[in-house]
This record gives C-alpha cells, sequence and structure tokens, in this order.
C-alpha cells in the first residue's frame, strides 16, 4: 500500500515544482520600484534583462538581478536559450542567499539542466531553500523521498506539511495523499479530504478529482453528489480525462446532476479522446438519436474550440 501511495503521489507530480519566477522583492519601508521585476511580469524581457544588467554595475552582489538573468537565459526570453549560462547566474545568486535561485539551481542539478546531473547537489540546494521556507524546495524535498531507494515517509509527510503550511498546492495534495492512505501518517480520511479541498479550491486538478471522489463517497467528508458533480466538472473543464470520465458517468445515470445524455457523451467523447476509455458508457452511444448524436458533436467542437 506505501508503494502505491507514493507511486501515485510521483505519477501526478512529478518533477516537482518548475516554477522559476524570482520572488517579488519585499516592501521594506518605501523602496523605488524594481523595474526588471516588473518588465518581466508585464513580458517586457528586453527591458528586464537590460534593467537587471544596469543593477549589477551598480551592484555586483545584486542577488535578485542574479536569480532574474538565470530565469530569462532558462526560459529563453529577450535571448536565446542558455541553460549553462542560466546556471551560472543562479549559482552566483544563490551563494549569495536568494533562496529562489537556489531553488532553481536545485532543480538544474535534479534535471541535469546546464549543470551535471547530481541529486546529492540537488538535495543540498534544496535544503537551503528550504531552510528559508520555499515551499517549492519544501515539496520537491517530500518527492525526493518519497523517491528514494528507502523511502522515507515520515519525512515525506513533514516535507509536504511544512510545504503545503507555505502554500504548496502540490504539497497539499501530497500531504492528503499520505493521509489518505496512512503512509508517514496515520490513517485519516478526515484530514485528507480537508487538504484535497484546500488545494482543489486552488484549482488543483488532481486535487479537484480526490475530493469529489470523497464527497460522492461520503470518504472523510459529507455525503454531496452534487458538490461532487460539481468538482468534477470544474476538473473536466481543465482537460482533466479522470473528471470527464466521472462526469459523463453522473450525466447518464442523473446523480448529482439532471440526467442529460449528450453531456455525457460529450464528456465521455473528451475523456477517450484524452485516453480513457469506458466500454459501459461506449455502449450508450448507440442509443442517441441522430439529433443527439449530432448534439454530442457540436458540444465537444464547442469545448475543443475555446
Amino acid at each position: 500500500m506505501r508503494r502505491a501511495a507514493a507511486a501515485c503521489l510521483l505519477a501526478v507530480v512529478a518533477c516537482g515544482a518548475a516554477a522559476q519566477t524570482p520572488d517579488a522583492p519585499a516592501p521594506v519601508g518605501s523602496p523605488p520600484p524594481d523595474l526588471a521585476f516588473g518588465a518581466y511580469q508585464r513580458g517586457n524581457f528586453l527591458t528586464a534583462l537590460n534593467e537587471a544588467l544596469k543593477r549589477l554595475e551598480t551592484n555586483p552582489n545584486d542577488a535578485p538581478a542574479m536569480t532574474l538573468l538565470g530565469v530569462i537565459y532558462a526560459d529563453g526570453q529577450a535571448t536565446r536559450r542558455d541553460p549553462v549560462e542560466a546556471a551560472r547566474w543562479f549559482a552566483l545568486a544563490a551563494d549569495r542567499g536568494d533562496r529562489q535561485a537556489q531553488f532553481s539551481l536545485a532543480l538544474a542539478y535534479l534535471r541535469g539542466a546546464g549543470v551535471a546531473e547530481s541529486r546529492a547537489k540537488a538535495r543540498e540546494w534544496f535544503l537551503k531553500a528550504a531552510a528559508q521556507n520555499h515551499a517549492g524546495a519544501l515539496y520537491n524535498l517530500g518527492l525526493m523521498a518519497l523517491d528514494d531507494e528507502v523511502q522515507d515517509f515520515r519525512a515525506a509527510a513533514d516535507y509536504f506539511a511544512r510545504g503545503a503550511a507555505a502554500g504548496d498546492l502540490d504539497a497539499a495534495y501530497g500531504l492528503a495523499v499520505l493521509y489518505k492512505e496512512g503512509s508517514g501518517v496515520p490513517k485519516d480520511r478526515a484530514r485528507a479530504a480537508e487538504y484535497f479541498r484546500q488545494a482543489a479550491q486552488e484549482k488543483h486538478v488532481a486535487a479537484m478529482v480526490e475530493y469529489a471522489i470523497a464527497l460522492f463517497n461520503g470518504d472523510g467528508a459529507p455525503k454531496d453528489e452534487a458538490g461532487a458533480a460539481k468538482y468534477f466538472a470544474r476538473a473536466a473543464a481543465m482537460n482533466s480525462p479522470v473528471a470527464q470520465n466521472r462526469l459523463a458517468r453522473l450525466y447518464a445515470v442523473g446523480r448529482g446532476v439532471k440526467a442529460d445524455m449528450v453531456e455525457a457523451m460529450k464528456w465521455h467523447t473528451l475523456a477517450t479522446a484524452n485516453g480513457l476509455k469506458d466500454e459501459w458508457l461506449d455502449a450508450k452511444m448507440p442509443s442517441l438519436t441522430q439529433a443527439e448524436k449530432a448534439a454530442v458533436e457540436e458540444a465537444v467542437q464547442r469545448f475543443v474550440g475555446k
């Protein structure tokens, strides 16, 4: 069961948090506006690059400017993509204590992007970023604890809990899975459902599906088929094949929603296109009239064309 829980987590959220956007500068008194970071946020990447370079001329130890340059080179914005140059800037900023650079450098070592792949060095830099409460670093340390040859579910749960408290949705989802399975923490379906709910409310797709299942079954949360249908619908709209399949079944039988075979077949068609087949729903299609089949095709095209 514990191996299954780890496999579930790693399959859903493998590779960890990928965001490398530098932290917004913390307000202290009335500082001058951060022109480089502001330009980056607005998509003016060349301006961001030039402003960051200007800042380094004034202050050669400006770690946030270094981190921003690393991000620009890593993403290939305003210049050609250069993982080696990105890693160089991340390393310079990381050595100066910038937690986002430490996190980004750890990811580079984990993936072998611009540096030699090294789990040991990745862990080292994740730990330094985590010591500054970087949510993504905490989450990735939890994943590494599950992915090690000797899995440490207790350590993973601790890292996920700290990451969730720092606002990482993947960490909240991971902690929920561990509570659901009783891996590294006592089995607690109510706490699992609550963490799934927290992540689901912030549009974490896998959490939406899990929370919908919990609501539908009354597993750790009060049974609420209509509420389950709403979460399945939100995840389905975000192209989750599992949610699309579950929503199709609800429309087919009228559980949590009014029975509607056109809607059922629309979501079934989309789930099938996304690789999730369902013979039970396949068998329903021939019973539709030609007009209903045409309505299904039109509904699918509207969804795809969004």
